[in-house]
């Protein structure tokens, strides 16, 4: 089971950025899990950023984030994406992908992508 996240970069303040996280090998069908995009910034903890449930929905996203992030997922390609728009140097950090299949099923990571947001 593979995790893998792209799209990280250097971006000025004010830019935008397209995460993707690939999913391979899961056991059951990939619209069943639930899947996430949490980051963690230098020195701090791991914080939940955006969430969406097997179903689609996606309603809990991080204050700090709100109408700048939008998470979706394309089924057909086992594919998550972060829309990251008006980016912030505050933003800067590794951003990892994370699913799930039911309340008790295996949690998954990825390996992270880094995102740098500096002028």
């Amino acid at each position: 089971v593979q995790l893998v996240e792209s799209g990280g970069g250097l971006v000025q303040p004010g830019g935008s950025l397209r995460l993707s996280c690939a999913a391979s090998g899961f056991s059951f069908t990939f619209s069943s899990y639930a899947v996430r995009w949490y980051r963690q910034a230098p020195g701090k903890e791991r914080e939940l950023v955006a969430p969406m449930t097997s179903a689609g929905g996606s309603t809990d996203y991080a204050d700090s984030v709100k109408d700048r992030f939008t998470i979706s997922r394309d089924n057909a390609k086992k594919t998550v994406y972060l829309q990251m728009n008006s980016l912030k140097p505050e933003d800067t950090a590794v951003y990892y992908c994370y699913a799930r299949r039911g309340m008790y099923g295996t949690e998954y990571w990825g390996k992270g992508t880094l995102v740098t947001v500096s002028s």
